[in-house]
Order: structure tokens, then C-alpha cells, then sequence
């Protein structure tokens, strides 16, 4: 097999690698071509001019620091792999490991090329990345929104040919829940969140749609923040902290059941339980209460609740 130098592959002939995957619900393209009938070319390509699809610069896409790791700690055989890409050099599959080619000066890497209309492009490029956890849900249905006005004029030649609405370009409501639905099948998430999405992107603040864009806060519990829109930045900056702090406890509870003194400074819970009864009424309202997901039955307390209630007497020995 030989892998060509990308400034000759437009003169030099390229070997058939493989057809494409069959997306789920769109079996033709729009030049009527099967998906199974379009043949991968292998090639060569410099590093310079291979490029992220167009969507993941207008949506602020990042591959995390955290996929790349580990493709780095298995050497130069992870750039081995072919890139998938269109021919217009945009990076169908493969976009940590060109990430990771330019951060090791890499000049060329081998690519699969296809030649693809850029909304099909699109729309293989989601159902990769539905196989892995690289992109999060919201980042998926961005991209995937980009699609709606090609799915649209499908929608409409399908009325055109069934003789329906003939010469009005509107869409039904089954149409236009059709034109959903397949925008939630690309990104592989169901047609609520497709809608949720719609609005946050109206009205969230760019916080949170950053929070979104790496998973950090779901969409359901954002599009409920939405309902007050001048509490979403508290409620985020809330969120951060308890997860930040349910992320100590964890650690904290995985020392403390390995220590050999992990009873030691234990507090009775029903001195606990008495102490909080009586706090004053006013302390009381100051203390945020609040369930977070770690391992076991766990009552906890701060170091400042705790040492409160001490020196007011209110949790006796």
C-alpha cells in the first residue's frame, strides 16, 4: 500500500480503501448515491491543511484535555490510523489525533477521503462522534441544527412529490416535527432536548452555555434555570461548588474508610440531631442544605456549623 504526498494526490492515483458507514435514517444522498456505494480514497495529507469542521469554530467546540491524554500515552501507533476526512480536507474523524500531530510537529498523516456534499458531511460526522464520549449532547445538537435547512428542503421534495401543498414552500406541523425529529436522531438525543436546546441557545448567558459545551451542567437542568433568568449565573456558580465539594467528600470518604482511626472525632447523630433543633432561628435560615451524590448513608457537616454549634453549647458531649 502507498500512501501519496499531499501536494501530488490531485495527479497521483489513489487506492479505494472502503465504503461509508450507512447513516441510520438517510440510506441516499442527495445525488441519489447509496451511502454504501461511496468509496474512501487513501491519501496523504499535511497536517497544515487539514481543518476542523466549519461548525466546531461557530459552535466554540474543544476537544478536552482529558481525551487527548490518553491517546498520547499510546505513542506514534495512535497517528497511524487514517484520518476521515472530505475533500475539501475537513476532519470527519480523527480531530484529537490531528490535535495531537500538531502538538508533535507532525508534517503528514494518512487520511481516508470522501467525497461528500458538506450537509452529508455533517451528518456522518455526528454519527461518529454518537460512538464515543468526545462531544458532549449539547455540542452534538448545535452541530446537528446546522442541518435543519437541508432536511427541510427534503421534507418539501417529498411533498412536491406526493402532490401535496404543491408550490408553497411552507411545511406542515407533521413536517416540521419530521424535520425535528431527524435533527434529534443526527445528534442521537431525543426531540425534547432538540427544543430545549433551541432556547438555551436564545437565552442562556455565554457561562452557561460554556458549562453545556462540556458537560458540566445537563441540558434539562439548564433549560429549568431558564424559568428564572436572573438567578441562572447564581444557580451555576451554586452547582460548581457543590459538585466541587461533593468531589472532596468522595475523596475525603475513600481515606477515611481505609484509615484504621476512621472512628476517631465521630459525632453521635442524635446530639446532632438535638443541637440543630435548638439553634436559634435566625442561625438556622443560614445553613444551606443541600443532597449530594456520594457513596453510603452520610450525614456531614462543615467545619464552621460544627465549631457554631459547639461554642454556643448546642451540641453537648
Amino acid at each position: 500500500m502507498t500512501l501519496l504526498a499531499g501536494r501530488d494526490e490531485a495527479t497521483a492515483p489513489k487506492e479505494s480503501i472502503g465504503t461509508m458507514d450507512k447513516p441510520p435514517s438517510h440510506g441516499r444522498s442527495e445525488r441519489g448515491r447509496s451511502f454504501d456505494d461511496i468509496q474512501g480514497q487513501l491519501v496523504t495529507c499535511r497536517v497544515d491543511e487539514l481543518r476542523p469542521h466549519p461548525g466546531y469554530v461557530r459552535h466554540h467546540i474543544a476537544i478536552p484535555a482529558s481525551q487527548l491524554s490518553p491517546l498520547a500515552e499510546l505513542g506514534d501507533l495512535v497517528l497511524r490510523e487514517p484520518l476521515l476526512i472530505t475533500l475539501d480536507r475537513t476532519i470527519l474523524d480523527g480531530y484529537a489525533r490531528w490535535r495531537l500531530a500538531r502538538q508533535r510537529g507532525r508534517l503528514t498523516l494518512p487520511c481516508i477521503e470522501y467525497d461528500l456534499p458538506e450537509a452529508e458531511a455533517l451528518y456522518w460526522l455526528l454519527q461518529k462522534h454518537r460512538r464515543s464520549n468526545g462531544m458532549k449532547a449539547f455540542s452534538r445538537i448545535l452541530l446537528a441544527l446546522e442541518l435543519e435547512p437541508w432536511l427541510k428542503e427534503q421534507a418539501r421534495s417529498i411533498q412536491r412529490a406526493g402532490g401535496q401543498n404543491r408550490g408553497s414552500s411552507k411545511l406542515t406541523e407533521a413536517d416540521r416535527l419530521d424535520v425535528r425529529s431527524k435533527v434529534a436522531v443526527a445528534a442521537g438525543v431525543s426531540t425534547g432536548n432538540v427544543s430545549k436546546v433551541k432556547q438555551l441557545v436564545m437565552h442562556a448567558p455565554p457561562a452557561l452555555l460554556q458549562a453545556l459545551r462540556e458537560g458540566e451542567v445537563s441540558i434539562h437542568r439548564a433549560s429549568v434555570w431558564l424559568q428564572t433568568p436572573e438567578k441562572q449565573l447564581d444557580k451555576l456558580r451554586l452547582h460548581r461548588n457543590l459538585r466541587g465539594i461533593t468531589r472532596k467528600i468522595d475523596s475525603f470518604l475513600h481515606v477515611h474508610r481505609q484509615s484504621d482511626s476512621a472512628r476517631d472525632g465521630d459525632h453521635d447523630i442524635q446530639r446532632i440531631e438535638s443541637a440543630l433543633v435548638a439553634m436559634d432561628p435566625e442561625r438556622k435560615a443560614s445553613v444551606l442544605v443541600s443532597a449530594i451524590q456520594v457513596p453510603g448513608e452520610v450525614l456531614l457537616l462543615s467545619t464552621g456549623l460544627l465549631q457554631g454549634l459547639e461554642s454556643q453549647g448546642e451540641l453537648h458531649p
